[in-house]
């Protein structure tokens, strides 16, 4: 559905390449004021002149410098979107990566810390004013590879990668970005903000830039286009069949239920209080 989104704003995280600049480069053509939070502003110039081009100079598209595995260079991102006095209807939570192994530079598993603190901490800072625009949504684009997660090890996130591929981490990284969106929904109940976690599809984007070839270039012949694949998360963010939903799953733009682990409520709790004590150790 292409609805009008004319005067709404929207925040997304990794929209230099793959489902995140299809994401935002349509948000931005049906008429919302688009912010691409991402690492590089060389990289993300040429979707800005893309998006220009598309819309004959009328669509309205920003960059905001965001690295997600450097906790100062999110609130940095928050603290410069917020200085423009603007509401926030929908922030999109897409930017990842898959089989990269390392550590952040905040202390965290790299898939992990990326995946799920950085967003994490974003989201935390723009709450207020995500409730002060409610309506207002949070998506969490998240993984199938959410099933392959046996738990989440509270001190492993904390040191480097450990297995070779990184896609064990990656599957534990996608688990907690829909435990994530469930604890926030129950948190957000009443205030006119929804949250929606979601799998976009196996699709050959940048994501995989890490994992080793010919391993990449075999599994990308299986997978969606970044077009196909950011419809899910277009769904979520604007389709007004889901409006009244919150805390869900989505796969094929549809509700879809995802593993037990990541319907626990526990472990949903104790993920939002570790996480509050990495991110507030003297609170």
């Amino acid at each position: 559905m292409n609805m009008d989104l004319s005067g709404k704003v929207v925040l997304v995280t990794g929209a230099n390449t793959g489902i995140g600049r299809v994401t935002a480069t349509q948000l931005a053509l049906r008429g919302a004021h688009v912010f691409l939070a991402c690492r590089s502003a060389e990289r993300t110039q040429p979707v800005l002149q893309d998006i220009a081009q598309l819309s004959g100079g009328k669509a309205k598209a920003e960059f905001l410098p965001l690295d997600l595995g450097d906790l100062a260079s999110v609130r940095a991102c928050a603290q410069q979107f917020l200085a423009r006095g603007l509401p926030l209807h929908i922030l999109v939570n897409n930017a990842g990566l898959a089989g990269a192994r390392g550590f952040t530079a905040s202390g965290f598993e790299l898939a992990f810390g990326v995946c799920h603190v950085g967003h994490f901490l974003l989201t935390e800072l723009l709450l207020d004013t995500l409730k002060a625009s409610a309506p207002a949504r949070v998506v969490m684009v998240a993984s199938k590879a959410h099933r392959q997660a046996r738990g989440i090890d509270f001190d492993a996130v904390r040191r480097p990668t450990a297995t070779r591929t990184g896609l064990r981490e990656y599957g534990v990284a996608k688990l907690a970005n829909i435990l994530f969106a469930a604890e926030l929904a129950r948190r957000l109940h009443g205030t006119g903000v929804t949250t929606y976690a979601l799998h976009p599809g196996v699709v050959a984007t940048d994501v995989w830039r890490s994992v080793p070839w010919p391993l990449q270039g075999l599994i990308k012949r299986f997978m969606l286009s970044a077009e196909d694949g950011a419809a899910t998360t277009l769904y979520c963010a604007t389709d007004p069949a889901v409006a009244s939903q919150s805390g869900l799953y989505y796969d094929a733009c549809r509700a879809a239920e995802p593993t037990a682990l990541a319907r626990d409520a526990n472990l949903a709790a104790r993920l939002w209080r570790e996480t509050e004590g990495w991110l507030h150790p003297s609170a």
